[in-house]
Order: structure tokens, then sequence, then C-alpha cells
């Protein structure tokens, strides 16, 4: 039995009284193009001044259609300020290239020493070299030494190309400038004046039509369109697609389809009892463990089906495994009345790091969403919050009148939800221990409770026959999921696939998925060959 809500995959395990796990095989959605998800790709250089106006424009235009006025004028307000800096900085290049056309090297060392141009260090560079090569020129090493410690030598990363500074050191002591190899072309100081204003000219060129793409027009509602280019690209690399056109309910992350799994894929047998629980651990759920009546808890690799470790100390069986999100920890509750922290890291020899001693049968086990407390509960009708960092328990939250089945935390963490025996859910502060709420609308013992990732919603399990969706805001119901089998002593679960769908298991050894919306099944996942106690994502 399992109430763990890692759901670091879009794969569905079933857990079952057959003492084996059955991985549903699920869609995957195929690769993105490399252009979309290579921050290195060279679509567009996002440190371009040009690109950074146009973003500038893009937020503005849609601030202005949605009446955010005044933080429009804010926004341009800002932006002046730096445009008004970017043009002191092309007055100074201006005067720059006329100062190195005339040889006015005091006014052109003025200029590089002000604010608009010492951060321009590729300028810097190249004027204080030609600068530099002028003195040797006219036979003036000692300035010449001077000037490369004082500006040439802290510029050393802008050279050219490798060797280039070292050559410029070289001609010290040559007899002339074209001895050095960087310098063979040197044909004196007029063309090199000339070379160097034409690369002054090049970045006012560049800086300057900058601007003037300030003027070009903008169609309607940019922004917007830009966005819907980018979700329909999205869905369109989908490998898989929906019959209907899908509705993007957030922009904060790529599309992905939600599938549905329609066939077995991989069974991992290998336990001596009963599979009671299972939970994905490593990153995209590279591992799984699960826990069994044989008082183990095994760590699959998916890929291969191959059994990669036992971990063995519990005295009884295993009712809940659970893991951290990176899956170096594996957390196991047992009905020794423990909770053990495995340390899986190195699954030549995973160990037993720490032992938390509850009372009874320990029935869930779960981590708050920071990860930093684990959150157990069991047959002596109490929630446990265990601190990992001090390794004590902080908190035990008593008010339930038969056994704990389920706890699990909210998204914020300021909530500890508990399902029971006594057909109740509780609704615990974690900050003052407190009950604040309790719900009564199950009308059989509440097998599990588990929260959606982004902690609006809250599933439910009980031996009524039903699993019930809540508003975690208000806490009203909102739709009633059957089907199933849920009736006898044994813990049956549920958890939400993805944001559409939710799954359960069944005393009938079938695995339930059903439509979040409209609460129909949607899809009969067989092959148990007994009860199916538990379903991870």
């Amino acid at each position: 039995m399992n109430t763990c809500n890692e759901q670091d995959d879009d794969k569905d395990t079933g857990v079952s009284t057959d003492g084996s796990l059955q991985r549903q095989f699920h869609n995957h959605a195929g690769e993105r193009s490399r252009l979309c998800t290579d921050p290195s790709s060279e679509l567009f250089d996002e440190s371009n001044p040009r690109i950074q106006r146009d973003i500038i424009r893009l937020i503005a235009q849609y601030l202005d259609t949605q009446g955010y006025a005044a933080t429009k004028v804010t926004l341009y307000d800002e932006a002046n300020v730096k445009q008004r800096q970017e043009g002191e900085y092309i007055s100074d290049v201006v005067r720059l290239r006329a100062a190195v056309l005339d040889g006015e090297w005091a006014e052109a060392e003025r200029l590089c020493s002000g604010a608009h141009l010492q951060d321009k260090k590729q300028i810097l560079y190249n004027v204080y070299k030609q600068r530099y090569l002028e003195l040797i020129d006219d036979g003036e090493p000692q300035k010449a030494f001077a000037l490369l410690m004082k500006h040439l030598k802290a510029l050393e990363a802008q050279q050219a190309f490798a060797g280039e500074f070292r050559d410029l050191c070289y001609l010290l002591t040559a007899k002339s400038i074209a001895d050095a190899p960087a310098f063979r072309n040197w044909d004196g100081i007029a063309s090199a004046r000339e070379r160097l204003a034409e690369y002054l000219q090049s970045i006012l060129e560049f800086e300057i039509t900058g601007r003037e793409r300030l003027a070009m027009p903008m169609q309607p509602n940019r922004l917007l369109h830009l966005l819907r280019q980018a979700v329909a690209y999205q869905i369109e690399s989908c490998e898989y697609h929906a019959e209907s056109v899908p509705q993007v309910p957030t922009l904060l992350a790529d599309y992905a389809p939600e599938t549905v799994p329609n066939s077995a894929y991989r069974q991992f047998a290998g336990h001596l009892g009963n599979v009671k629980c299972a939970a994905w651990a490593g990153e995209a759920g590279r591992y799984l463990a699960s826990g069994s009546s044989d008082n183990t808890v095994r760590v699959w690799d998916t890929d291969s089906g191959e059994c990669r470790a036992i971990l063995k100390g519990h005295g009884s069986r295993i009712w809940d495994v659970c893991a951290d999100r990176r899956g170096d920890r594996v957390f196991s509750a047992s009905g020794d009345g423990s909770v053990r922290v495995w340390d899986i890291r190195d699954l030549a020899k995973p160990q037993c790091v720490a032992v938390v001693n509850g009372v009874g049968d320990v029935y869930s086990v779960g981590l708050n969403a920071a990860e930093t407390h684990v959150i157990m509960a069991g047959y002596d009708r109490a929630v446990r919050v265990y601190d990992l960092a001090a390794q004590r328990t902080v908190q035990r939250l008593v008010g339930h009148e038969l056994s704990v089945a389920s706890a699990t935390t909210n998204a914020l963490g300021n909530l500890v939800v508990s399902g029971s025996k006594d057909q109740t859910i509780k609704f615990w502060d974690t900050l003052s221990g407190t009950c604040v709420r309790t719900l009564r609308s199950h009308l059989g013992e509440v097998t599990s409770v588990a929260a959606n990732m982004s902690g609006t919603l809250l599933l439910s399990s009980s031996k009524d026959n039903s699993n019930r969706l809540w508003d975690l805001r208000t806490l009203k119901r909102l739709r009633r999921y059957k089907g199933h089998q849920n009736t006898s002593k044994n813990f049956i679960r549920a958890g939400f696939l993805g944001e559409s769908l939710v799954v359960g298991g069944s005393e009938d050894g079938v695995v339930y998925l059903w439509d979040r919306e409209s609460a129909s099944v949607v899809q009969r996942l067989e092959g148990h060959r007994g009860i199916v106690y538990d379903c991870q994502r």
C-alpha cells in the first residue's frame, strides 16, 4: 500500500497480491527539436541590444493592451534611462574615432577611462594596442612598457588570437614591429589608424541600426502571437496527439500531452510475498522501489527489469515506500513499527542510515514538499512529523479515533492531510499542529489521500467503493469515481495521473483510469492475478 506522491515519470505501475509489479506502457512524448531545447542554439543572441529592445517593446505593447498603462510608463522610463546611457556611449565612440584618426591620444585615453567606455574591454584593448604599436614604431620602448603594464596586461583576454599578447611583449626587444609574427603585415601608423577607425565605425553602425529598428511597426498582440506559435510548435512536436485541439493550461512549462497507457510493458518478479507498495526513485523514473509482505524493499532497474538491490532489515511486512526527487534515498514504512531511511546512491552497497520508531504498524510514509520532513502515520491513530536534519519527531498530530491509513502534505507544506479507518479526513496546520477541519462524507474507511502537484485538489479513496475529488481551497466535493472494488479489509489506493486523469487500484486485479473532469472510466489495465493495492504515476 502506498501514498507516496513522488511522480517523476509518465509511466504507470500497478502493485498486486500476486507478488509482482507490472509497468504499464505509457506513450512518451517525442523529443523536442534541438533548436527549441538547446539554450546554446543560436536562433538569436539574447544579449544583442536589438533583441533586448524588441523584448521591451513586446512587453510594453502587451501591458498597454491589458490596461497596465502606469506599468508601461514605468517600463519605458527605466528603458529610456538605459537608452540615454547608450546614446552617450555612442557619442563617446564618435569622439574616440576622431581622436584616433587625428592621433590625439590624450583625448583618446580620457574617453577610454570615462564611464561609458570603461566596460567595453574589446574597444579598450584595440585602442591601447594601437597606441602601444605607435610608441614602438616611434622608438619609445619605455613609454610602451608603461602602457603595456598599466592597460594591456589587464586586457590580455581580449587578444584577437592566441599569441598576440606574447608578440606585443616581444616587440619591446625587437628591431621593428614587423619582426613579430603577429604583426608582419604592419604597414605604418596611418594605415593602422584607418583600420581601427573602421572597426569603431562598424560599432557605430551596429548601434545606430538597432535604434532605427525601434521605429519598426509592430503588429497588434505580437507577444501573444509569438506565444501561440511557440505552443503550437510544442504540440506539433509531440509524438502523440489528442483527437481534439488541446487547451494549454500554463505557459510556465512545455506542453506535454496526457496519454493513456494501454498494455503491459514489463513485469518485475522476485518478491516472495504480496507486493504492497511501489514508488519511483531516481531521475525520470530510472529505478522503482517496491515493498512486500516478505519484509524487504527491492529496487528495480525500469529499463532492464533487473533487481538492483534488496533492502533488508525490517521485521515485518512493508506497508509503504517513497523516495526523494533525486532518488538518493528510499523511505519504507513497516509493520514492525518503524520507518527506515535507505541510502541507495550506491546500489551495490545500499545502507540503512536512519530508523524512525513509531507505535504499531506504520501504514503510510511520505515527504513534505521541501523534503526536509518525513510524514508517517499508522496503527497508533497519530500522524508524526519527523525532522530529517534534527533526527527527531517534531510533531505528533492526534485526533483520529482509529488507525490512520494515509497521510500527505499539500504543495505549500502548510497542511498535513490524513485519512483514517474512522471514515474521516482531517486537515492539520503544520505550524500549530492543530486540526483545522474534518471531513466526514465517506461512508467507509478512508484508505488513501493524495494531493495534486499544484496543491489545489485532493483525492481520497474509501471502502465505500468510491474515490472522491475535493477542492482543497473550499473543501467542496467535486467528483466521485466508481467502477472499481474497494470494500474488504485491504487498503486500496488512488492518485493523480497528470492533470487530466485519476488512477486507482481495485480488488478485482484491474488498474482503473478515470477522466478527471467527466469521472468516466477511460481505461482498464488488466494483467494482475490478485488485488491491485496501489498505482504510482
